[in-house]
């Protein structure tokens, strides 16, 4: 287990929101930085600032990626055609830990990263070790085996926090589910405000 698995909400209490939205996280109760100056005023930010948290807020909120990654993601979408933000936003989403995640076959995006690297992920039909594996249109995933009776991925299907967005077609009966299409930005249910436009200005600088 990485550090950063184990003291995620202290990435909301640095941003100062609840990234996923969950009931217990600790910014519902203490809204302020952690550490000793942590209630302390917050200075205004520079349009440096401004940017680089709106890269940590999208970039933590998927959870697993490391910035050499991000910044690979980065460099794909601009390598497309069309708007960059978009790109990068599409990208983000056909990662497979994400899409298991949307499915909801998992309650957080720490958990389908684990799920999908342990070997309890069938895409098409074939074990998918590779979190960042980029999921295709049409693509069948499947939670594998004994895990579709596991108490934990049961109640992330029955959890009322979160839908199941319509680019992803779910039977949680059989825990399996298609990737539809890759979403626009407009489409991803962020609970959230997330800018990547601000994100695409700050690795073109």
């Amino acid at each position: 287990m990485t550090k950063r698995l184990k003291s995620k909400y202290k990435i909301n209490r640095a941003l100062g929101e609840n990234l996923w939205g969950r009931p217990k996280s600790p910014v519902n109760r203490r809204d302020y930085r952690p550490g000793q100056h942590g209630q302390a005023r917050r200075r205004r930010l520079s349009d440096f600032g401004i940017q680089l948290q709106a890269k940590q807020k999208l970039k933590g909120y998927y959870g697993d990626i490391t910035e050499k990654q991000f910044r690979n993601l980065y460099a794909e979408a601009s390598r497309r055609r069309g708007d960059t933000s978009e790109n990068l936003i599409g990208l983000l989403e056909t990662r497979l830990a994400a899409v298991v995640y949307r499915m909801k076959f998992v309650p957080t995006v720490f958990a389908a990263r684990q799920m999908v690297s342990h070997g309890h992920v069938l895409v098409n039909g074939r074990r998918v070790t590779i979190a960042s594996y980029q999921v295709r249109e049409g693509d069948s995933i499947e939670v594998a085996g004994n895990m579709k009776g596991n108490d934990i991925v049961l109640a992330a299907a029955d959890s009322p926090e979160r839908d199941v967005p319509e680019y992803v077609q779910v039977d949680h009966s059989a825990m399996k589910g298609t990737f539809v299409r890759v979403p626009a930005f407009a489409d991803v249910p962020y609970p959230v405000q997330m800018e990547p436009n601000l994100v695409i200005e700050f690795y073109s600088r």
